[in-house]
């Protein structure tokens, strides 16, 4: 829909500074995440995502021909786990669930790791009778099976940045 117009850097700059977070209801010790939104004054939102943890809409704005709000949960999400363990639980007891949740998302695809480094699975610095091996071949099947980015968010203090730094270039990247 935005692809159909042609918006000055000015009006960009306008649409991609509008953004809402939104932020599934579900959602967890992310108080974190939603005090760095505060503190940049960044508007977010709570509401049911059917897929991911984090995305974001772009408010109504009639002077650019924006009649209404325009979701972009269908177009990209974020899934944040707050540590290894979490994300050992999804790639063992609660996989086909989370498997079914990334094979069916349509659109772009992040998952957000907090509180870990790549090397920590390496070394097996998590609380699991997940291998390391198993660890890193699931990591990296979904990366390539399901197009899932990683990020490794060793302070999650960062976390906030990182969902609106992806939201942000995502949304600049489709309007130009």
């Amino acid at each position: 829909m935005l692809s159909l117009y042609k918006y000055t850097d000015k009006e960009i700059d306008q649409l991609v500074k509008s953004i809402v977070i939104l932020t599934d209801t579900r959602e967890q010790k992310n108080q974190h995440i939603l005090d760095w939104f505060d503190k940049k004054n960044i508007p977010h939102k709570t509401k049911a995502l059917s897929n991911g943890d984090y995305s974001f809409y772009v408010p109504a704005n009639p002077d650019l021909n924006i009649d209404r709000d325009l979701f972009f949960d269908k177009e990209i999400m974020v899934e944040r786990k707050g540590s290894l363990e979490e994300l050992s639980s999804n790639f063992s007891q609660n996989r086909a669930r989370f498997e079914e949740e990334m094979a069916t998302y349509p659109g772009k695809k992040y998952l957000l790791i907090e509180n870990a480094n790549y090397q920590d699975i390496v070394t097996s610095k998590y609380d699991t009778k997940f291998s390391s091996k198993a660890y890193l071949a699931s990591l990296h099947a979904f990366n390539h099976r399901y197009d899932l980015q990683m990020m490794f968010m060793p302070d999650p203090q960062y976390s906030g940045y990182f969902l609106y730094g992806v939201f942000t270039y995502f949304l600049r990247k489709n309007l130009r």
